[in-house]
């Protein structure tokens, strides 16, 4: 069983930082890509920022420049480095991996439970 676990979210400050960490574990032979959505309330969830494991990445136009995704492929871990946070960033953020479980295996979507992350002065 394969599960993904998030850890970082809070409350802060408009301007202020805060890191999201997310583990991977179970019976995994890849994960690729590996990366991060959010959900606000009242909002459908999207897209934040995805990293595969050839080390493309893919981000919202709305973090750019802002969040900084980073990946250990050997631990199969996610980071999410955020700066400059603004009230809109506020949302649950899910950590997500498209995992196969050997090299034959077809890849499945996981999600973590999901962090709260609020920006609020």
């Amino acid at each position: 069983q394969v599960q993904l676990v998030e850890s970082g979210g809070g409350l802060v400050q408009p301007g202020g930082s805060l890191r999201l960490s997310c583990a991977a574990s179970g019976v995994i032979f890849s994960i690729n890509p590996m990366g991060w959505y959010r959900q606000a309330p009242g909002k459908q969830r999207e897209l934040v920022a995805l990293l595969t494991s050839g080390g493309s990445t893919n981000y919202a136009d709305s973090v750019k420049g802002r969040f900084t995704i980073s990946r250990d492929n050997a631990k199969n871990t996610v980071v999410l480095q955020m700066n400059s946070l603004k009230p809109e960033d506020t949302a649950v953020y899910y950590c997500y991996g498209s995992i196969r479980s050997s090299w034959y295996a077809v890849a499945n979507d996981y999600w973590g439970q999901g962090t709260q992350v609020t920006v609020s002065s």
